[in-house]
């Protein structure tokens, strides 16, 4: 069977698309995907369907590379908005403490020490739709972070290296900003 719905074969046990995705998030992230998701649908939605239709009334849109373009760009930014829309309603909002704020989990802003080097580094455990490792913003499905939950001060944590040594490293600091 032939067409352009076709893609490759993938096998399901490999295919990152079909991986678990926590549906936590923090306050501050479902504030920024609903603007998104706003900004996509009042601002972009209606430049590119004007557009789509200023191009259309050139003529023959077969040849038309202005309306392909835009109909691609609109086609998309809807998939987007329907994402978004998905995504938001099965998001569970966290904006509360945990029972115990001595030990790390969702949330958290960690503080963590190099037992060899002494080098610091903070990371905010969030939820997989606001990591961002740039910024410090690790997904609490990220295997490094499941060994970090539950762990208190003082604690030790391996960080595996793909061909250095592994890493060690000491929690000196565990805070919740946002839930004070």
């Amino acid at each position: 069977m032939k067409g352009r719905n076709m893609s490759r074969w993938r096998d399901p046990s490999k295919d990152p698309r079909a991986e678990h995705k926590t549906n936590l998030i923090t306050p501050a992230g479902y504030e920024r995907l609903k603007s998104t998701r706003e900004w996509l649908w009042r601002v972009k939605h209606p430049e590119l369907a004007q557009k789509v239709n200023e191009a259309a009334a050139n003529g023959d849109r077969s040849e038309n590379a202005d309306y392909t373009y835009n109909k691609r760009e609109l086609n998309r930014t809807l998939s987007r908005i329907r994402y978004l829309d998905i995504r938001l309603d099965a998001l569970q909002v966290v904006d509360r403490l945990p029972a115990d704020p001595g030990k790390i989990y969702f949330g958290a802003l960690v503080t963590l020490e190099d037992e060899d080097t002494g080098a610091e580094a903070h990371y905010r455990i969030v939820g997989p739709d606001e990591a961002d490792a740039s910024k410090g913003a690790l997904s609490i499905d990220a295997p490094f972070v499941r060994q970090l939950l539950g762990k208190g001060l003082d604690d030790i944590v391996t960080q595996p290296q793909g061909e250095g040594p592994d890493i060690s490293w000491i929690i000196t600091a565990i805070q919740y900003p946002d839930f004070h």
